[in-house]
């Protein structure tokens, strides 16, 4: 049920996206202070960039995330039919999109310091086969 109503979601975001000219896409904020780059995460659940790669609203992530929520309640159990249930579905919708944008943002420091990748020089980069 979760990837079907992913799949709702992902659909009505892209078309109407499409439309009024917004890149759902997220660009990371990578070299400024964690305290900016945390706030750039949320900023980014909630604004997309138009075709000039200006920042405006994400107004089809508005519709596509408490639409498919509703929609995904008819297929759903009547016990996860009420407003509160879909209510709670939205608001972790919006949760899971800074979630992917937190993962987005942070992993490659992570990883690099997790599995202590170290950059590779241009002198040997060029001695390995291709």
């Amino acid at each position: 049920m979760n990837l079907s109503e992913a799949g709702v979601k992902n659909t009505m975001e892209a078309g109407l996206g499409v439309i009024w000219g917004e890149d759902p896409r997220y660009s990371r904020d990578a070299g400024a202070p964690f305290k900016n780059r945390l706030a750039h995460v949320i900023k980014m659940a909630i604004l997309a960039r138009n075709r000039d790669g200006d920042l405006m609203p994400a107004y089809a992530r508005f519709i596509a995330i408490p639409s498919s929520r509703a929609l995904a309640s008819t297929w759903r159990p009547v016990s996860e039919r009420s407003l509160g249930n879909v209510g709670a579905r939205i608001g972790l919708g919006v949760l899971a999109r800074m979630g992917t944008h937190a993962f987005a943002e942070f992993w490659p420091e992570v990883r690099q310091r997790i599995f202590r990748e170290k950059h590779v020089s241009a002198s040997f980069a060029s001695l390995q086969p291709h």
